[in-house]
């Protein structure tokens, strides 16, 4: 079946590749989560694999689908994890020595960063209360457990507690195409 639809999305045929999204997206986020072991990282990840799954169909030969979008996945989101691993300790490095420089400079990160941050502030407002100024605090303002259960006199365990809970009723509540 894979191998039919692959030829499909190489003629041109956006409907079958939305085909195989639906068939492997589940397959990609576990992997890409086992990596990364963050779920908004896997989901914008996942994203990103799909695109380059598409990009890379031409050099792809026909020997297990599964098998190769799983290497795809798993080499992504480890390339990922070491940028990211770099990007802090460059970024310590560059704040503790030079004070002027800000710990954002790749635009382009930043950019998509605070569309995200946008679009969560529009959604917040449809959170019930007791999870909205959890995940606000988390999210937007980017507070660690520690500083939110400070702030609410709570125990960080509960703050993990209401994010958890804040999470399950988001993906109940907000389907996916909200965020695309």
């Amino acid at each position: 079946m894979s191998d039919e639809l692959v030829e499909k999305v190489r003629a041109g045929n956006d409907h079958a590749f939305r085909i195989l999204i639906e068939t492997y997206k589940q397959t990609i986020f576990r992997t890409v989560y086992s990596v990364l072991r963050n779920q908004k990282d896997a989901e914008d990840v996942t994203q990103e694999v799909f695109i380059k799954i598409y990009t890379s169909l031409p050099q792809y030969n026909n020997q297990g689908f599964k098998t190769w979008i799983t290497r795809i996945a798993i080499n992504h989101a480890i390339d990922l994890k070491r940028k990211r691993e770099r990007q802090k300790e460059e970024s310590h490095e560059e704040y503790s020595s030079d004070p002027q420089l800000g710990l954002s400079d790749d635009v382009e990160a930043l950019f998509f960063q605070n569309e995200r941050r946008r679009h969560v502030l529009r959604k917040l407002n449809e959170l019930p209360e007791g999870y909205r100024d959890v995940v606000y605090d988390y999210y937007i303002k980017e507070k660690t457990f520690k500083q939110i259960a400070e702030e609410q006199q709570i125990q960080v365990k509960s703050v993990e507690v209401k994010l958890y809970r804040a999470r399950n009723w988001m993906r109940k509540h907000w389907k996916e195409e909200d965020f695309s």
